[in-house]
């Protein structure tokens, strides 16, 4: 099978799995209501997600190392449709909630590095894989756009219930495509390693900088869409308050929108990033993107198309340094231990997407509420100020292996 086509089929599977990926995050403030959720707890069950992925990764993907990442993947999905089909049917509340959100973040963590181990372990060359990772996790935009305009349309012309019902079909189907659309692989251990022994990942200075830097990138995009469609009601509302005409667009798909332009910004990112320096790029984009989020929620008064502008900058600038990162680390770890690297990698990386909406949302709460422009503008200070310390980590480093006083 040719490298072009597992890309196509691989990214292909990989936005269908995500059908219900978005739907809690774009129903989160008619949820709020409906469930008599404060901030804290809506953010609390946003994490919830993200705890399930965290406790999860780590094992489903390090196994990807001794079994077929097919096979992960595939009971994997059925993990994540079982999970959005209970909270079609079962969740009223915190509990409920949270409990469901956090299978449904176990089955994601069994599909979204897995699929990338078996794209990787299917396309061979250097430069090739770069570009493999590249599209597959820019996509991952693509999914969330998708998922955020079919919930908010399926929830407004049938119901809340019936956009998670329906989301299911999506990983259901995708496990089946790559189950059966890739061949069999056996994979080959590094001798001496265990299961969850995660020591030669961390040995690897070559990728540090990748893994970390990840979990940053993570705490900035995770917290900013799991907040964002209630931002822009907030904004919205604003602007009417103030005697300013309905806007034309919904806050959903502001989003949307935002979601589907942005993984242009990862694959362009790792395309200058292979001709320019990975570690310039992304600790150039770091500070802009943290620079720009922590502007954002104080700009909720500005006219609707500057703030629609403003939205979808932000959310390419994030998204910017995305494939860049997970590339570094994917092509230069040893193959024997990829899955354990990408456990790692995602692993962090979606541990800080557990906490970084709980703390967006306790933030919000304590600096006054959801209809306080400060409070959102300090809320995304709690994002943004991470990706500036770690684009200064990132070049002070850079700047020292220049220097040569460190490996």
């Amino acid at each position: 099978m040719k490298s072009w086509r597992v890309i196509a089929w691989m990214c292909a599977a990989h936005v269908t799995s995500m059908a219900g990926f978005s739907t809690y995050a774009t129903l989160l403030p008619r949820l709020q209501d409906e469930w008599g959720l404060n901030n804290s707890q809506a953010g609390f069950i946003s994490g919830a997600f993200f705890a399930g992925y965290m406790a999860a990764v780590p094992l489903l993907t390090s196994l990807t190392d001794r079994v077929d990442a097919r096979r992960v993947y595939l009971v994997s999905s059925v993990v994540a449709a079982a999970a959005l089909v209970g909270m079609a049917l079962f969740a009223n509340g915190l509990l409920s909630a949270s409990l469901l959100q956090l299978c449904a973040g176990a089955g994601i963590a069994g599909t979204y590095m897995p699929g990338l181990r078996a794209l990787t372990d299917n396309v061979q060359a250097t430069g090739a894989q770069s570009r493999a990772v590249s599209f597959y996790t820019a996509v991952f935009g693509l999914g969330t756009s998708l998922s955020i305009l079919l919930s908010g349309w399926i929830a407004d012309t049938m119901g809340f219930r019936w956009a998670f019902g329906l989301g299911a079909i999506g990983p259901l189907a995708a496990g089946l495509m790559v189950a059966l659309g890739l061949p069999p692989r056996k994979p080959t251990p590094l001798h001496g390693t265990r299961m969850l022994d995660f020591r030669p990942v961390l040995k690897s200075r070559g990728v540090r900088p990748y893994i970390f830097g990840y979990a940053v990138h993570c705490w900035e995009l995770f917290g900013s869409r799991s907040w964002l469609v209630a931002f822009i009601v907030f904004a919205q509302d604003l602007r009417i308050a103030e005697g300013a005409a309905a806007p034309a667009w919904s806050a959903v798909a502001i989003a949307a929108v935002a979601n589907l332009i942005a993984p242009a910004a990862s694959i362009g990112g790792n395309e200058l990033a292979m001709r320019h320096g990975r570690e310039r790029l992304i600790w150039i984009t770091m500070l802009a993107s943290g620079a720009l989020t922590c502007t954002l929620g104080f700009a909720a008064a500005l006219p609707a198309y500057a703030l629609v502008g403003l939205v979808i900058v932000h959310m390419c600038l994030v998204m910017g340094d995305s494939s860049a990162l997970t590339a570094g680390l994917v092509t230069r770890i040893d193959e024997r231990i990829r899955g354990a690297a990408m456990a790692v990698h995602s692993m962090l990386g979606f541990g800080a997407g557990f906490f970084a909406p709980l703390v967006f949302g306790a933030v919000l709460d304590l600096a006054g509420g959801n209809s306080s422009t400060s409070a959102w503008g300090l809320a995304f200070m709690s994002l943004g100020a991470g990706a500036i310390a770690m684009a200064w980590a990132i070049r002070r480093r850079r700047r020292r292996a220049a220097l040569g006083t460190q490996p």
